[in-house]
């Protein structure tokens, strides 16, 4: 359904930290990195979209977050999930929702949500029943 996702960042090396850990968390592998643009993008391990890219916005105007925005990254377990919060907040994320599940969603969503840097929010979450 999605082609790729473009989060709009002011401060390129911070968010290049930020989202480079982020991903390699989720189990996304880089796509590619110019920092003279500057932007960055990720995909999944196997396949070459959804993409996720970060850069300057193309208008040259500052980057700014919306309100009720977010996107929310797919894990491949609920370790993955927690992994993936802790590697945002030791990179300068903040924290919107700590891993856990969510029932109310449904009875094997497990997720958390954090802020990047640049105060846009983000999720990740898996689907599945733990494993055993």
């Amino acid at each position: 359904m999605l082609s790729h996702v473009y989060i709009g960042i002011n401060n390129f090396e911070p968010a290049l930290a930020f989202y480079s850990a982020v991903m390699e968390a989720v189990g996304a592998r880089q796509r590619f990195v110019d920092a003279g643009k500057p932007w960055a993008a990720w995909q999944p391990a196997e396949g070459a979209r959804p993409l996720f890219v970060i850069g300057r916005p193309h208008d040259g105007q500052p980057a700014s977050r919306g309100n009720g925005q977010m996107v929310a990254l797919m894990a491949p377990s609920r370790a993955a999930v927690d992994l993936t919060h802790a590697a945002a907040l030791a990179h300068g994320g903040s924290c919107e929702g700590a891993p856990g599940l969510r029932p109310h969603y449904h009875a094997n969503y497990y997720g958390a949500y954090f802020r990047d840097p640049e105060g846009n929010k983000l999720g990740v979450v898996c689907h599945d029943a733990p494993a055993d």
